[in-house]
């Protein structure tokens, strides 16, 4: 799993400052939107990365978020939307994994980027005024 979680780190350091959390979680920042990457193990020999992103948070709670999110926007090939209503309002979240044995450092930052570009758009339509 290290070995995967480095390769990731190399693949986004390229982009972006990481820093590396005490249980190894890889964490940065692209557009506004707050990404953790994170490294398990699903099965003896199934190891995943799984990729966090923190879209937008305290949205107008009084903003349709579920039905903009739910109808595409930001759309993007990769990752998971989810829309949570909090106390401040709503909070949105892109989340993406994916068994990650065998990616070269380039293939490793194509996809990572790849959803967070992905979050970047959802945010950038669910903030503008």
């Amino acid at each position: 799993m290290k070995e995967m979680l480095d390769i990731a780190r190399t693949a986004l350091e390229r982009y972006h400052d990481v820093t590396v959390d005490d249980d190894g979680t890889l964490t940065f920042a692209h557009g506004g939107v707050v990404c953790a990457v994170q490294g398990t193990e699903l099965d003896e020999g199934l190891p995943v990365l799984n990729l966090t992103c923190v879209v937008a948070w305290d949205l107008p709670a009084d903003d349709d978020v579920p039905t903009r999110v739910a109808m595409g926007v930001g759309e993007g090939l990769f990752g998971t939307p989810r829309v949570i209503r909090g106390e401040q309002g709503w909070d949105v979240t892109l989340r993406y994994a994916f068994p990650a044995i065998g990616l070269e450092e380039k293939a490793m930052g194509t996809l990572l980027m790849l959803v967070v570009a992905s979050a970047s758009s959802m945010r950038a339509e669910l903030t503008e005024a």
